[in-house]
């Protein structure tokens, strides 16, 4: 079993977009500051913790400069230091101008990080709104029980 290292995770997304090799250790050292895993260069990912997985996975995601970012669930099964650290690296990520898209069940998260909540129930949009008007005054009842702590079924 090949153990990539942190460092070789995000040089195979480099080369998958042909960045040159002599460029790419510049990259690799900024990504891995980016998301706080400056000296883990060497370190096999699938020692790291499942916090630093999951910045490493995010890391490797940005190495292709994307303007748009899809997450899912990206603080789950995290502790909440590890939980607060990747959301450290999206805040961080969002102030370079990168559009983050999550999905979250997670109305902690939502309320820390959403500049816009868009409510799903059983595929269709319940509610959309900025998010201090959601979680002020929500306009639908859905999203008032779901609020409340509610599952919705």
């Amino acid at each position: 079993m090949l153990m990539r290292s942190a460092a070789s995770n995000i040089d195979y997304a480099l080369a998958s977009v042909n960045m040159p090799r002599a460029a790419r250790k510049q990259k690799i050292a900024e990504l891995l500051a980016l998301v706080g895993l400056s000296g883990f260069e060497d370190r096999p990912a699938r020692r790291l913790s499942g916090g630093e997985q999951q910045r490493l996975a995010l890391a490797r995601s940005l190495a292709r400069d994307p303007e748009l970012l899809f997450l899912d669930e990206p603080t789950a099964s995290l502790d909440p230091a590890a939980a607060k650290s990747v959301e450290d690296v999206m805040r961080a990520v969002a102030a370079r101008g990168v559009k983050i898209v999550i999905s979250t069940h997670d109305l902690g998260t939502a309320r820390r990080l959403a500049g816009d909540v868009i409510l799903l129930h059983r595929g269709k949009i319940i509610e959309h709104s900025p998010s201090e008007a959601f979680f002020k005054q929500p306009k639908t009842e859905e999203a008032r029980r779901f609020q409340a702590g509610d599952l919705l079924i």
